[in-house]
């Protein structure tokens, strides 16, 4: 039986079933769970929430009051009131402003996946909320401001690297699907296909999968497994749509043939598999792994115009590039005037003209002072004339320069 109660009157051994607030708000990435830890309820007490949903038939009740004479009198028990749905905010919002609060997402998606991941292992079914949940925490974010989640959650550690790579391809699904003006449906499919695409790594061996080094035949074949286990954990749950079960099973299919686990080719391989192929190359190509440095992200970019057609949807990947910008965020640039920058913002309209954070000068061979240049400001005389290699010029700092965060802290 459902009940709604304030926080005060939770106690250790009631099952939480659900918060009255926002999924942000609250201070744990799961809804449903039996309270057991005096931290966790601490945890509840300190927050904005005031009313949760416990479940009495998988946990304590709240204690029963003092019998009075009146309250003897029996009078009808309304039905609990359903939950009150999430408000969503989607309103535009600042990068510095959004920049922070996908910060907070990337955090509490990372601890998420993981339990997802976990449940995986386990032969646990998925919990969907969670994962729907996530979802639209990372679509606000990404309609709020385009740029600020996908950006973030490019940056991993080598502990973490699995959980965010599976954030960032959700974001990367939902700006692509945007700009490709699909409808909600199959923005909302793009998001869970991109957010659930290698849950079969789950049934990885840890070895492999974590092998920080080249794979060899053998070890390869065992990872190419990986979108076949990811289909079958989620094949028999009907909460799971189609479109999503079609990502993970073949979002490794490449458009001449050469793809797995089927060989699909060309219109073979579904729109939101396309999609999903391309996000997920470029956030593991961008991404620092234990054995490689991630690429910059323009020349990620220039690299994968080049497998346009044998490997990526061409169409495809000229929506992709749009909706990321020729210089995305994070991108190392030389300007006109011989400066050096780092790209921190895209400028709406104007692909080549983003917004770049100047601090270094090639021609003093000295570090500036970082300011920000709208290049796409009618007064601005800066141009990009290249892009540079973050590899060559070795800034401990660029990460945080442009996004005020280092890996560790996400």
């Amino acid at each position: 039986m459902l009940k709604r109660i304030h926080v005060q009157h939770l106690t250790l051994g009631m099952h939480i079933d659900g918060f009255c607030a926002p999924w942000m708000e609250h201070p744990f990435w799961r809804n449903h769970f039996v309270l057991s830890d005096p931290h966790d309820l601490e945890r509840v007490r300190n927050s904005s929430v005031q009313e949760v949903w416990i479940d009495t038939s998988k946990g304590l009740d709240v204690a029963p009051e003092p019998e009075t004479a009146e309250a003897r009198v029996t009078t009808p028990v309304a039905p609990p009131a359903p939950l009150p749905a999430p408000v969503r905010d989607t309103l535009p919002t600042p990068a510095a402003v959004e920049y922070a609060r996908a910060a907070v997402i990337c955090n509490k998606s990372r601890q998420a996946m993981a339990d997802i991941f976990q449940d995986a292992q386990l032969g646990r079914p998925l919990n969907t909320a969670l994962a729907q949940g996530l979802v639209q925490e990372i679509s606000d974010s990404i309609m709020r401001n385009p740029d600020a989640m996908v950006s973030l959650a490019r940056l991993k550690t080598a502990d973490n690297y699995t959980y965010m790579h599976s954030v960032a391809v959700c974001g990367l699904m939902v700006a692509l699907a945007l700009q490709l003006q699909l409808d909600e449906e199959q923005t909302r499919c793009a998001g869970m296909g991109g957010l659930l695409h290698d849950l079969g790594k789950a049934a990885m061996p840890m070895d492999v999968l974590n092998k920080p080094g080249k794979l060899t035949d053998a070890e390869f074949a065992i990872i190419k497994a990986h979108p076949v286990e990811g289909h079958k954990m989620l094949l028999n749950d009907p909460s799971v749509d189609a479109m999503v079960l079609d990502i993970v099973l073949h979002h490794h299919e490449k458009a001449d043939g050469s793809g797995y686990p089927e060989g699909l080719k060309g219109d073979e391989i579904s729109l939101l598999a396309r999609m999903g192929a391309i996000c997920d190359v470029y956030d593991a190509i961008t991404s620092d792994r234990p054995y490689k440095k991630g690429w910059d992200p323009s020349e990620a970019l220039r690299m994968m115009a080049s497998w346009t057609n044998s490997h990526l949807d061409g169409r495809m990947f000229q929506a992709f590039v749009k909706s990321r910008g020729i210089y995305p965020t994070g991108s190392l640039v030389r300007l006109s005037s011989g400066r050096i920058g780092v790209v921190t913002a895209q400028s709406e309209g104007a692909l080549l003209k983003p917004v770049v954070k100047v601090f270094f000068s090639t021609r003093s061979n000295l570090r500036l002072p970082p300011f920000l240049i709208d290049l796409s400001a009618p007064d601005c005389k800066e141009k990009i004339v290249a892009r540079e290699d973050p590899q060559q010029w070795q800034f401990p700092d660029l990460n945080p320069l442009w996004s005020g965060f280092e890996p560790a802290a996400l």
